[in-house]
């Protein structure tokens, strides 16, 4: 990937971070978009950018901005998003409207935003949907429904951009992060998805390597 920039949403966090270790890695330039920039323990990114991802116009200029400083967007992974477990009789309908917001809406913005320039590159858009969308589970209604609008928002612009952008989305089960180590201690997290694991397929799908590869929701699950 050396010679490419691919920007990374939701990138301060556990996956994002890890995508950007890997695409540095190899030789891509990395532009970090995030709510807020925070530091990094491992090489810094070339850009890092605070940006509202639910702002449209916010969006487009950050997009508009890394195209100027690197000269090209060649990929576009997108991480941000956020989790709630909640029953629908226990739960509130604004959790349905935090998860929308945070996960659906961040994609399609970002993707909306970033359009153009992977036009130009004939590049690629790589989602993270949720395997726990193909069939949910109790208190998982808000989280799986807007997933799904993810996967499904993957496949519509796979249609549209066909022969101009490929558009593909990961569907992982339970990633191995401190916050899910937090809230299952008594699970193994020794089958869950590697953080390091699932950035390498999200990388594989915006690579040359997958240029035959569009519309796809790829399942990353580990060994649950």
């Amino acid at each position: 990937m050396r010679g490419k920039t691919i920007v990374i949403t939701g990138a301060f966090g556990v996956l994002g971070r890890a995508a950007a270790k890997e695409a540095e890695a190899r030789g891509a330039t990395v532009a970090m978009l995030d709510i807020r920039v925070s530091k990094q323990s491992d090489a810094g990114p070339t850009l890092a950018l605070a940006v509202d991802l639910g702002d449209l116009a916010a969006t487009s200029a950050a997009m508009q901005s890394i195209r100027a400083k690197t000269g090209r967007i060649d990929a576009l992974l997108n991480i941000a998003g956020g989790f709630v477990w909640q029953t629908v009789e226990e739960g509130d309908v604004a959790a349905w409207e935090r998860m929308f917001a945070l996960n659906t809406k961040t994609a399609l913005t970002a993707s909306k935003a970033a359009a153009p320039h992977l036009i130009e590159s004939s590049g690629a858009i790589v989602n993270v949907g949720a395997n726990a969308a193909v069939k949910a589970g109790a208190g998982m209604g808000a989280y799986a429904a807007s997933k799904m609008g993810v996967m499904k928002l993957t496949e519509s612009m796979a249609e549209e951009l066909k022969g101009k952008v490929r558009v593909n989305a990961v569907l992982p089960s339970i990633i191995d992060t401190p916050q899910n180590r937090k809230d299952m201690p008594n699970a193994d997290p020794n089958v869950w998805v590697k953080p390091s694991a699932l950035a390498k397929a999200m990388l594989f799908l915006a690579s040359d390597d997958a240029s035959a590869i569009t519309g796809a929701l790829v399942p990353v699950t580990g060994q649950v």
